[in-house]
């Protein structure tokens, strides 16, 4: 306890004429280091897809097996952020990032020695579970932390956090893979788990607000069906290629109708854990549409990049790891700037600026072909986490900027359940448009090849390759690698469009003068 009330001290004894204490910083890094092993989870699994499609050296996951193994992880994350707010709340937010913690080290360690895809997919959700717990604690506890002159750079520091996650995280899975069986991308979460654990007693305050708020069970079960039935009708309808599907138009119908349902609940609801009535505040549902925005096309890009790495360009892990690194540094450049420069000119204009060089930074995507060059490459991912962490740090401080104190859990919680969201539909998405796309463009080229064979071939272009391979055709290799590129091409223009949606969106919801927009932050 003596720890917990030094920190609590620390942390409010700092007022608005001193700086921030060696103790809080370190409590900052603590924090930190927890948000990155959730999105360092993310990250490490986008480099290990071609490995964990591989039948011999992976688990010979499907192109939509793939896809459900990132969105398990996700889509549990995101409808469990709302119980977990409330927990926070209720509990303590230490007391629930130490619970978070453990589960997700645990999980993580199942996932590592999955026996099949299914498996994988299952233990994934177990890690969104933990993450569920993690996340609203890591932002409400920055807001106990830090007083409202430093709390903007704390965000910043913290948001910025998951550009380091992209950057180490692709890194270290390609090393560990080129070394180690896949499993090992997931191994690594146990010993940051491990240190967080131990920080948090030591640095992070232990009160606990003991906020009466009820549990709203309908609310999480509306939330959890609904968006499990869009994000499944969109994962599926790509994979069957046919939109017309009863099943495919039932699951998205049903999960839009249950996700109604879930807003009229939540409504009506005296204490509810995702509270609706925030975004009655134009500037509040900007900025929270404009994160999964953003989060939809950072998902969905970080998707597709490695198969065009490993693939076309035939990387190794490693490499593809290193490739996709300059990414890292546009958002680590991206999120410290944006908070500078909003004290200057506000919101409205610099994120609508940072979506638009995100925009650009999708749409150069089409300029990339089976030959272009790694430079080329490397200045548009540039451009894009330039736009991305240039936009996500301030639209946090503004969403967090409206909360009340005691609901800094909860309303935590809509940030992030929004950016995992964004993350997951992103995935989900533009994976479908890239499955759907390729399809289409590959089939008639392979008209010549057996009815069987060719149905299989088109499924993926690691299916194309390896059919290919097997009945030592090398121009099958050529049709896979120009399929895929199109189909990124394509998939990449929808990434803009979200991009360009977000510049709208901002500009459009923070109307009030530069001033004005300075002195609410």
């Amino acid at each position: 306890m003596a720890a917990q009330n030094t920190a609590t001290t620390d942390a409010t004894q700092a007022g608005p004429s001193h700086s921030p204490t060696g103790r809080q910083w370190l409590a900052l890094s603590v924090l930190v280091l927890s948000q990155l092993a959730v999105w360092l989870d993310n990250t490490v699994l986008n480099v290990a897809l071609k490995t964990l499609a591989d039948p011999t050296e992976g688990l010979g996951a499907s192109p939509n097996q793939l896809q459900w193994s990132i969105s398990s992880y996700t889509l549990v994350f995101a409808v469990l952020l709302f119980t977990g707010g409330v927990l926070a709340d209720r509990y303590g937010h230490r007391r629930l990032l130490l619970t978070g913690m453990v589960l997700f080290g645990a999980a993580s360690a199942w996932a590592a020695y999955s026996g099949s895809a299914t498996e994988l997919i299952v233990a994934r959700g177990a890690m969104g579970i933990g993450s569920a717990l993690i996340m609203p604690a890591t932002l409400a506890l920055i807001a106990q932390v830090f007083d409202e002159r430093h709390r903007a750079t704390a965000i910043a520091i913290w948001s910025g956090s998951s550009g380091i996650a992209i950057a180490t995280g692709p890194m270290l899975s390609g090393a560990l893979l080129d070394h180690f069986w896949w499993g090992s991308v997931f191994l690594v979460n146990v010993p940051i788990v491990v240190a967080c654990v131990a920080g948090s007693f030591v640095f992070l305050p232990g009160v606990v607000t003991r906020v009466r708020q009820k549990f709203d069970p309908l609310g999480v079960v509306l939330s959890t069906a609904g968006l499990f039935a869009i994000v499944w009708g969109v994962i599926e309808g790509g994979h069957r290629n046919d939109w017309t599907d009863p099943a495919i138009v039932g699951s998205l119908a049903g999960g839009v109708l249950l996700v109604a349902v879930f807003v009229l609940v939540e409504l009506r609801v005296a204490n509810p854990s995702f509270d609706v009535r925030l975004f009655r505040d134009i500037r509040f549902t900007g900025a929270s549409v404009a994160v999964m925005l953003t989060f939809f096309g950072l998902n969905g890009s970080m998707y597709y990049t490695s198969f065009y790495l490993q693939g076309v360009h035939g990387q190794t892990p490693l490499e593809c790891g290193l490739s996709i690194a300059p990414v890292a540094l546009g958002v680590l450049l991206g999120a410290p700037l944006s908070a500078k420069l909003v004290r200057a000119y506000g919101v409205r204009p610099v994120v609508t600026a940072a979506m638009l060089i995100a925009t650009t930074g999708f749409v150069a995507y089409v300029f990339l072909d089976e030959h272009s060059g790694l430079p080329l490459f490397w200045v548009f991912l540039v451009l894009q986490g330039l736009g991305m962490g240039a936009a996500v740090a301030p639209t946090t401080e503004a969403i967090m900027a409206i909360l009340p104190a005691d609901r800094t859990g909860a309303g935590s919680a809509v940030n992030n359940s929004l950016r995992q969201i964004g993350g997951v539909l992103g995935v989900a998405v533009l994976g479908s448009v890239l499955v759907s796309v390729y399809r289409d463009r590959v089939t008639p080229r392979l008209s010549g090849l057996p009815s069987g064979a060719a149905d299989g071939a088109a499924e993926s272009p690691e299916a194309t390759r390896l059919l290919g391979a097997k009945m030592r055709l090398p121009r099958l290799s050529d049709i896979a690698d120009e399929g895929f590129v199109h189909a990124m091409h394509v998939a990449s223009v929808v990434g803009a469009a979200a991009a360009a949606a977000g510049a709208l969106i901002i500009w459009w919801g923070f109307r009030r003068t530069s001033s004005e927009a300075r002195s609410s932050m």
